[in-house]
């Protein structure tokens, strides 16, 4: 708990510097402001995640260590193969929870805040409206209930989670043969970046959170685009006052825009796949 305590700060400063001296995107405007903005809006969501997440899966963590509940304690399988089972299968459900905060309108909403960012960079990884952070709270609940197991694999799965989501929001430029190597296990830099692309279709891709199987396996994995080429942000909330922490947090309550046009009326679009590759061949 020590190291993940410290590690995850140090994994953030760590990737904030690489990615200041090898960008893979050119950013639109000026770091520090974003910076601010991102701080701020993390904090309320840090907040509510140490009154609401953390004694929520602490409690059930207690009860589970106590007594077997779940799935994976009803496994007819060696003690090892549990663990490795129950590790995967909160990886694939975050896969679905994520594809649920973009298909239901309402938890759209609230996830919104998190990609109306019109950068990407390793501070995204921790702008998520509050609100958000408590219906996580809610899925975490759930997640232990069924998927069961012990304990210290959930812990696990949090800190690995946690520094996988540094990783990928971070705007590191990485060189293309290693990222695509890495890109057969792990959820990447170039590859979360088209998620947060302005084109609905390919913000509609690549929801996996940490291993990039579950894309692989469910049709969903987008990787041709070339990263000069991806605009980060939603259109309908493009405007510079859009990004004020006042407005992002009021943001998901008041009657929304239509998300994938820009202030012009006109919609971000592609024409063709860049070169008619291959989605899962991955692009500069």
């Amino acid at each position: 708990m020590q190291f993940a305590l410290y590690g995850l700060p140090v994994a953030f400063l760590v990737l904030l510097a690489l990615e200041q001296a090898f960008p893979l995107r050119k950013a639109k405007g000026p770091l520090w402001p974003r910076l601010r903005v991102n701080f701020c809006v993390a904090i309320l969501a840090l907040t509510v995640a140490a009154i609401l997440v953390k004694p929520a899966a602490s409690a059930l963590l207690g009860q589970a260590s106590r007594q077997s509940f779940g799935l994976v304690p009803l496994l007819p399988l060696p003690e090892v193969m549990q663990w490795v089972i129950g590790f995967l299968l909160l990886d694939l459900s975050f896969y679905y929870w994520h594809r649920a905060n973009h298909a239901w309108r309402f938890l759209w909403r609230f996830h919104n805040a998190h990609h109306i960012d019109p950068d990407l960079d390793v501070s995204t990884a921790y702008r998520f409206h509050f609100v958000e952070i408590g219906f996580s709270a809610g899925f975490r609940v759930i997640q232990i209930v069924l998927i069961g197991g012990q304990p210290w694999v959930f812990i696990a799965y949090e800190f690995v989670f946690q520094l996988n989501t540094l990783f990928q929001h971070s705007n590191v430029c990485l060189p293309i043969a290693v990222e695509r190597w890495l890109s057969l296990i792990l959820v990447t830099p170039r590859m979360h970046g088209i998620h947060h692309s302005q084109i609905r279709e390919e913000n509609n891709s690549n929801w996996s959170s940490v291993f990039s199987c579950w894309d692989r396996l469910h049709g969903s994995l987008c990787l041709n685009i070339p990263q000069a080429q991806v605009r980060i942000g939603i259109p309908g909330y493009s405007l510079a006052e859009d990004n004020r922490v006042i407005n992002i947090l009021v943001m998901p309550f008041r009657k929304q825009r239509d998300y994938w046009r820009g202030p012009s009326g006109r919609s971000a679009g592609r024409p063709s796949r860049p070169g008619g590759s291959s989605a899962s061949r991955m692009a500069q």
